[in-house]
């Protein structure tokens, strides 16, 4: 998945069944087993797009000024408090006092400093532009106290900062993150053996270590859904999200596990390479959407579990509107649609996840019967990441977008991977990024919604739900994901 973020599986292997007598799980209560489908790509959130950079390392071993608590609401991280102006355009933060990154280093407002200007500088591949966009400048008043200046209002810039792509990092070790992290988070890093493990530990000396109870944590990396799930009846795992929802069956009726089933910021499109034909032709656009069938796809992919969608924003935000029969489904008008501007192949390639892989089989058969052959191709991650993210070299891709607040991904114009550019919607996502008022900004989210469904921009699909099986003595987790990370912190066994 990318932050803006596998093959249907045999009958045999659906139908694991349990032992006659259910054995307890080997694991004594220590370092915490997870287990991730996606594997990092590298180990520096400020420089890749990759969801499962965030998901393991964002506010666990690195730390932003603000954080982000599992209502949405930002709370103080290495900024204590802040002050803003009158007119909205200046942030004064003064740092806490008791931060140290992992390596002995200080943090102060010249880390602060470092990590704004490098994200900003050009050439920059931090993933997140609109974070950096309107910051006009950022100035060191003294070691605890940093002014960051804008040019405009920006209603979601405290927000913004709590994210990955904001961490504060040292000059001192900045260009070796990658591979050897360094923060100044309650999780310090111990090693990555790639294709198998991350491993962190806690961090003795941070500043809330006292409420961190459990001694680590070891991400394992299964990209296989079945695979999963038997590590976890098998005690190899202490918790794990399942992409494949029939799965959760086997483990709802077993004591020693807990299911939840949670929402997530994630919408899956069905994105159109809107910069190329034929999808720079609103015709081919409709007729896609009218060929798709949301319900269809999320009962054979999802199993049901997801919500539809017919734009992009989550249905359990405030200013959702409900356009999923914008452009119903009609397979005989979409037929009619393709022959009108000579589509009969497309191609469509996708990330190796299975809501992306099941759901391109569904779709592929339902362009068959509006006469379009689709080839679909599933690739590994990075090539996925090359070839679709950088190049735009393709017609259709299948993508869980899963940062908050991220509309603004359709006024990055034609050079971001969607190839769309409009001067109407970059005007309207100027007013909603400087709209301060919540009710009034959630007006303009609502038009916003309406004109991408409108103009076909995509095929909305579905929201991802959090599909997540964990061990029962084991509590703390968020249900709810409004953010891409998941916090460590407050993970524990139950006594």
């Amino acid at each position: 998945m990318t932050r803006h973020q596998p093959l249907l599986i045999p009958a045999a292997i659906l139908a694991l069944s349990l032992p006659a007598a259910l054995p307890a799980l080997a694991q004594e209560q220590g370092t915490v087993r997870i287990g991730e489908m996606q594997e990092p790509t590298v180990l520096d959130p400020t420089v890749d797009a990759t969801a499962s950079i965030d998901e393991m390392l964002t506010q666990n071993l690195y730390e932003s000024l603000t954080t982000v608590n599992e209502a949405g609401e930002v709370l103080p991280q290495l900024a204590e408090s802040w002050e803003i102006s009158d007119d909205g355009l200046t942030y004064t933060f003064t740092l806490t006092q008791d931060a140290a990154f992992h390596d002995g280093t200080p943090f102060d407002a010249e880390a602060v400093r470092f990590s704004f200007e490098r994200a900003m500088a050009e050439g920059s591949t931090n993933p997140s532009s609109d974070i950096w966009e309107p910051i006009e400048s950022v100035t060191v008043t003294d070691p605890r106290t940093i002014e960051v200046t804008l040019s405009r209002p920006d209603a979601f810039f405290l927000f913004n900062l709590a994210q990955g792509d904001a961490s504060i990092v040292s000059p001192a070790s900045a260009e070796t993150n990658v591979t050897e992290p360094v923060g100044t988070g309650p999780f310090r890093f111990v090693s990555w053996t790639r294709g198998d493990r991350l491993v962190l530990e806690k961090n003795p000396d941070h500043r809330d270590a006292g409420e961190v109870t459990i001694p680590g944590v070891e991400f394992r990396f299964i990209t296989d859904a079945s695979a999963m799930a038997a590590a976890l009846l098998a005690g190899e795992l202490d918790r794990a999200g399942l992409g494949a929802p029939e799965l959760l069956a086997q483990f709802e009726n077993d004591d020693r596990f807990t299911v939840e089933i949670g929402t997530t910021e994630g919408e899956v499109i069905l994105a159109l390479n809107n910069g190329r034909a034929p999808f720079d032709d609103i015709r081919a656009r409709e007729a896609v959407n009218r060929a798709i069938d949301r319900e269809e796809i999320i009962a054979g992919a999802m199993d049901g579990t997801a919500t539809p969608i017919g734009s992009f924003y989550p249905p359990h935000g405030p200013a959702y509107v409900d356009l999923t029969g914008t452009w119903p489904h009609d397979t005989e008008t979409a037929a009619a649609l393709f022959q009108e501007v000579g589509v009969t192949e497309l191609s469509l390639t996708v990330p190796p996840f299975p809501y992306a892989t099941r759901s391109a089989e569904i779709i592929q058969a339902e362009l068959a019967q509006a006469g379009v052959a689709v080839s679909v191709e599933t690739v590994e991650w990075g090539y996925w990441l090359e070839e679709v993210y950088s190049n735009r070299n393709y017609d259709m891709t299948i993508i869980a977008h899963t940062s908050p607040n991220d509309m603004g991904n359709f006024a990055r114009g034609p050079e971001y991977f969607y190839g769309f550019q409009s001067d109407e919607f970059d005007a309207l996502w100027d007013r909603i990024s400087a709209e301060t008022d919540a009710e009034a900004r959630n007006a303009l989210l609502e038009e916003g919604q309406r004109y991408l469904a409108e103009n076909a921009v995509m095929a909305f699909l579905f929201q991802l739900p959090e599909l997540a099986v964990q061990r029962s003595d084991l509590e703390g987790f968020w249900t709810a994901a409004p953010v891409l990370y998941q916090p460590l912190k407050e993970v524990h066994w139950a006594e």
